[in-house]
Formats: structure tokens, C-alpha cells, sequence
């Protein structure tokens, strides 16, 4: 019988060394954890409980605190069965999408049910008899109090086992470990007690069921995971410093393209020699492929923070394709390549997707095949499978440029990757190209292809779907804004543009002057007011938004607050990142215009704002 305590005893240290390592750790505040803790405590109180009654009835069996405590013991081994009962209801009934709050909420309920339940089950245990026996040496408990326990126990473990069968398919978790091995041990225990009444391992064994659920808890390191929040939100604030930072540097780059392209396309529609237009459009080239690296560099910026949309609107098949071929013959330049194209005659006219974004991904691919290829050809193709209401684009662009070796094709899609084989070293771009249509083409739900033979040439294959667009509600007609520009007259309209860069200033009011408009110039939203409170009218303003001490967006909001003011307001800024029209209309922009100043957008807005204000 003593024997049974060196067995307790030794239980007991190995669980005071399990809370020492338990407690000595942070951890999760969870619903489990809060089980596992206090089965620990519970545990404890019973190894106590059961050396003192062991070792009280060892030196008398007569001693009026035995059956008391024999009763205590037995509540202590109910009081586990039931919390460990609600911890095997918790993990195999609660739906896993409950959030935390309807989760507690339940247990909380399950928790002052078996509190009720616990202090009838302690009345009931005091009031019936419970006896200490002495059996050739062996000494146990028996009677209705024992008894009664042990039905206790019983209809707990048939709850575990129908818990188990109802979730069978789940069993495989880990968190099912502790239920298994203690409806083991309490059969295991009750056999062996059966055959030697003498060894007491019951607490023992649920020791050992504790110690199962340490490894079974999902509680991972605290410290580890402070480290990785940190980490993370540091990397978030250097996220943000970069896209601030790539803000900023559009808006700067793009304020000295503004002058360089406005004065580019004055000086072009002046009577120049014809050398001089071949320059200036080299100049305007230059600027155009400057911005194309600056949009590059924000739109892998974009991806990367998952901030890049797609925004879906009505397009012209026949504007597109028109753009890409002009662009892609400009790009070629004095390059002795043969242009081919080719598009399914059944591609409808109007479609109905992102066509800015599927315009760069087939501009980057024919830009991608001019690059590569010095002599030869390229072969711009469209083919179409029609199904119901979606056209599935299948866009090809192949050349007889260097091509690509077999073990080179994966990196064609990295960023800032570029092929050094081939004689390629002196070919201009930064390598975001392809990285970008491939993350482009994913957005759209599309899928890219890539055919190869190194010093032979590439093809590169495209799959989009776009929805048909059956009634267009416009007709777009080709160069239509220039068309009606031509015919309009605007000598007695006054424009007011508002810039704190003079540069900007002098570009806006050449550009302007020449549509034959009354021009004046500012240089803060401070006298922008003035001049609206005295009474000036204009018929539009073209106001920049980073400007010093006031910005456009908070001097269009004190303008608003001017009773009558009704001017279309639009925004002039270098801030041109995807989605800022979309931003400043919100703000109560009546429009957008971008730096460098596009003439077709600056077409559209001056028909748009003026001819329809005669």
C-alpha cells in the first residue's frame, strides 16, 4: 500500500515540473488553453488529496478525517471528469467559423451547467455512506458513494465515446489524442484495480493525460510570434514609406516631363522644318518611354501592396488595336522588321473589360519583341472563340528575335530579371515588363503561355475573356475629338489654371492658348479664393492638387463653400497613380487631367466642359 505513495508522489513532481515549464512560457489566451490550465490545477489538487488520504489510511484507518477526504478525492475525480467532458464537447461540437465571442458564450453556458451539476453531485456524495475497508492488508473504498462515482465516471466516458463516433471522420486531429488515451487509461485502471486493489493509479493516470494534451494544445511561441508582428508591421511601414516615396517621385519626375512634352507639342504643331518635327518627335518618344519605366515601377509597387485594380468599362476593338500598331511601329523605328497582323474577322467591335490594362500587356509583349529582335519579322495575331455572351481573346505576338534557352524561360517572369545571352547586354529596359503582364494577366483571370528556340525566335501566347457589349452606349469614332476641336471655336471662353510650378504654368498656357482660349495663371489656391469671392468667372479651372500650405483638394472645399460657385473644377496633378481619378472625382473634382498633359485627354475635357457651356 505505502508503494502506491513513492508512485503518487512521484506524479506529483513530474507535474509540478510540467506547471513550472507551463507557466515559465507565455501564452495564448485561449479557450483551450484555459481547459488545459486548469486541469493542471485540478490534477494537482488531486495527487494531493490522494497521497493524504493513502498515507492517513496506512497509520488508521479509524481517523475521523479519512472519509471526508476519501469523499473530497472522489469529488475531485467527478469535477475532472466533468471539465474534461465539456473540453471534449468544446473540440469535437463547436463549428470551427464561429468566432471567438459565440465560442466563449457557449462554453461559459456548458461551464455553469456542470457547476450546478457539481454541487448537487458533492450534496448527494456527502449525504450517502462511503466506507474505508481493510482486506488482509489492503485497504479501499467501497459503498453507494463509490458507487455512485463510478456511474459518474461512467456516463462521462460513454458521452467521450459518442462524442468520438458522432465525429468520426475528424479523429484524425491531434486534439482527439487526450480523449482516446484517457478512455484508455479509466479502462486500463479499472481492470488492473479489479486484479490489484492495491496500486492507486488513477490519478496517476490522468497526469498522464494531462501531459498528453501539452503536446496537443496548438500554443506556439509567444516571443516568436511578437517577433513576427513586429516584424510585420515594420515591413508594413516600410511598405507605405515606399509607396509614399514612389508617390512622391512620380509627381516630381513627372512635373519636368509635363514642360518637356507640352513644349515638344507646341513647338510640333508650329511650321517647322521637316527635321526639326523628326526631332521633336523624338523628343516626345523619349519622354513617352521615361513615363512608360516611371508606370512600371508603380505598378509593381502596386501589386506588391495587392493594391492594383482592374477596372471594367465599354472599349472600341478597332481604337485598340489601332493604338498598339501605331505605337509598335514607332517603336521599331528604322528597325528592318516586317510588321505582320492579323485579327479574327468575327472579333466584335465593343467589348467590355480593363482595355488601358489590356493594352499594356499586349504593348509590353510586341515592345518585349522589338527589343529582341534586329531583323526578321513579328507577328501580331488575334483569334476568338465565341460562347454566349464572352469573347475568349487568344493574342499571340511571335518574332524571329533571339530567343530564350530552355532554362531561361522562369525567369522571364521575375522582376528586374533580364536575359544577358544572345547579345542582349545593350538593350535598354528595367525588366519589370513581362513581371508585370504576367501578375496583369492573372488579375484578369487570363492565362500566358511562352514558345521558345533559343537564336530562333519567341512567341508569346495570351488567353482573356472580355463580355460582349451588344448595344454600346457610345459610338466611339476615331480621332472623333480631334475632328470636332477643329470645328469648335473657343476665343470666348477663359480658362484659369492654378499651379505653384511656373514651368507648369508657361506649358499649360501655351498649350491652351492654342486652342485659342483666354488663358490666366496663378500660383496658390490663396488667390484663387480671392479672385472668386471679388467676383471673377471663368468657364473652367484647372487646378493642381500638391501644392505648399493649401493643396487643390482643400481649396476646391473652400470653394464649394462660396455661395454660387458652379465652375468646373478640374484636377491638374502629377500624381497619375491607377485609381486617382477616381479619388479626386470623390473629393468634388469635376474631372482629371494627368502630368504630362495628354492632347486627346485635353481634347476631351475642353469639348466636355466647354462646348456644352456656350
Amino acid at each position: 500500500m505505502i508503494a502506491s505513495i513513492y508512485f503518487q508522489t512521484l506524479s506529483l513532481v513530474y507535474m509540478l515540473l510540467l506547471t513550472i515549464v507551463v507557466f515559465s512560457k507565455q501564452r495564448l489566451k485561449s479557450i483551450e488553453n484555459s481547459f488545459f490550465i486548469s486541469l493542471i490545477f485540478i490534477n494537482l489538487i488531486g495527487l494531493i488529496l490522494d497521497i493524504s488520504s493513502t498515507y492517513l489510511a496506512y497509520i488508521d484507518i479509524n481517523n475521523i478525517f479519512l472519509n471526508p477526504l476519501c469523499k473530497v478525492y472522489l469529488l475531485y475525480l467527478i469535477c475532472k471528469c466533468l471539465v474534461f467532458t465539456v473540453y471534449v464537447i468544446f473540440v469535437s461540437m463547436m463549428n470551427k467559423d464561429d468566432s471567438i465571442d459565440i465560442q466563449k458564450k457557449a462554453v461559459k453556458k456548458m461551464l455553469v451547467l456542470i457547476s450546478i451539476l457539481f454541487v448537487i453531485i458533492s450534496i448527494i456524495i456527502f449525504v450517502i455512506p462511503l466506507y474505508n475497508v481493510s482486506n488482509n492488508g489492503i485497504i479501499y473504498t467501497e459503498g453507494p458513494g463509490a458507487d455512485f462515482t463510478y456511474i459518474i465516471v461512467g456516463i462521462c466516458t460513454c458521452l467521450w465515446i459518442v462524442s468520438l463516433l458522432i465525429n468520426f471522420r475528424n479523429i484524425r486531429d491531434k486534439k482527439y489524442l487526450p480523449i482516446f488515451a484517457l478512455i484508455v487509461c479509466i479502462i486500463t485502471a479499472a481492470l488492473l484495480q479489479n486484479i490489484y486493489p492495491e496500486l492507486l493509479i488513477v490519478t496517476s493516470m490522468c497526469c498522464f493525460i494531462v501531459y498528453i494534451m501539452f503536446f496537443t494544445i496548438e500554443n506556439p511561441d509567444i516571443k516568436l510570434i511578437n517577433e513576427l508582428n513586429l516584424a510585420k508591421e515594420l515591413a508594413v511601414k516600410a511598405n507605405n514609406s515606399k509607396s509614399e516615396f514612389l508617390s512622391s517621385m512620380s509627381h516630381e519626375i513627372r512635373t519636368p516631363l509635363n514642360a518637356i512634352v507640352g513644349f515638344s507639342q507646341v513647338l510640333l504643331n508650329k511650321e517647322t522644318s521637316d527635321d526639326s518635327k523628326e526631332e521633336i518627335k523624338d523628343i516626345i518618344m523619349a519622354s513617352e518611354t521615361l513615363l512608360g519605366i516611371v508606370n512600371g515601377i508603380l505598378d509593381i509597387s502596386k501589386i506588391e501592396a495587392n493594391k492594383l485594380e482592374i477596372i471594367n468599362s465599354e472599349y472600341s476593338t478597332k481604337k485598340l488595336l489601332s493604338e498598339l500598331i501605331a505605337l509598335t511601329k514607332a517603336r521599331m523605328g528604322e528597325k528592318p522588321l516586317d510588321f505582320k497582323t492579323s485579327f479574327d474577322a468575327s472579333l466584335p467591335e465593343y467589348l467590355y473589360g480593363d482595355s488601358a490594362r489590356l493594352k499594356q500587356i499586349i504593348l509590353n509583349l510586341l515592345t518585349n519583341s522589338v527589343k529582341y529582335t534586329k531583323e526578321g519579322y513579328i507577328d501580331f495575331k488575334i483569334n476568338i472563340v465565341l460562347k454566349e455572351n464572352v469573347c475568349r481573346l487568344i493574342i499571340s505576338v511571335e518574332d524571329s528575335g533571339v530567343g530564350i534557352k530552355p532554362e531561361d524561360i522562369n525567369k522571364l517572369f521575375k522582376k528586374f530579371e533580364r536575359l544577358e545571352e544572345g547579345g542582349t547586354t545593350s538593350i535598354e529596359g528595367t525588366g519589370l515588363g513581362l513581371a508585370i503582364t504576367q501578375k496583369l494577366v492573372e488579375l484578369m483571370n487570363g492565362k500566358i503561355f511562352v514558345q521558345s528556340v533559343f537564336e530562333q525566335g519567341s512567341k508569346f501566347t495570351v488567353v482573356i475573356d472580355q463580355n460582349i457589349v451588344n448595344n454600346p452606349k457610345t459610338q466611339e469614332l476615331e480621332n472623333d475629338n480631334t475632328q470636332i476641336i477643329k470645328l469648335l471655336d473657343f476665343s470666348n471662353k477663359k480658362v484659369l489654371v492654378v499651379d505653384d510650378n511656373n514651368l507648369n504654368l508657361k506649358v499649360a498656357k501655351r498649350l491652351l492658348t492654342s486652342y485659342g482660349l483666354q488663358v490666366e495663371t496663378i500660383a496658390n489656391g490663396f488667390a484663387l479664393i480671392d479672385k472668386i469671392k471679388a467676383g471673377e468667372y471663368y468657364d473652367l479651372i484647372l487646378l493642381d492638387d500638391m501644392m505648399p500650405k493649401m493643396s487643390g483638394t482643400i481649396t476646391l472645399k473652400n470653394l464649394r463653400k462660396i455661395a454660387g460657385f458652379s465652375i468646373p473644377t478640374i484636377a491638374l496633378t502629377a500624381n497619375a497613380i491607377e485609381g486617382m481619378k477616381e479619388k479626386y472625382i470623390s473629393e468634388g473634382f469635376d474631372d482629371y487631367l494627368a502630368k504630362p498633359i495628354d492632347k486627346n485627354e485635353l481634347n476631351r475635357v475642353l469639348i466636355k466642359y466647354l462646348h456644352s457651356n456656350k
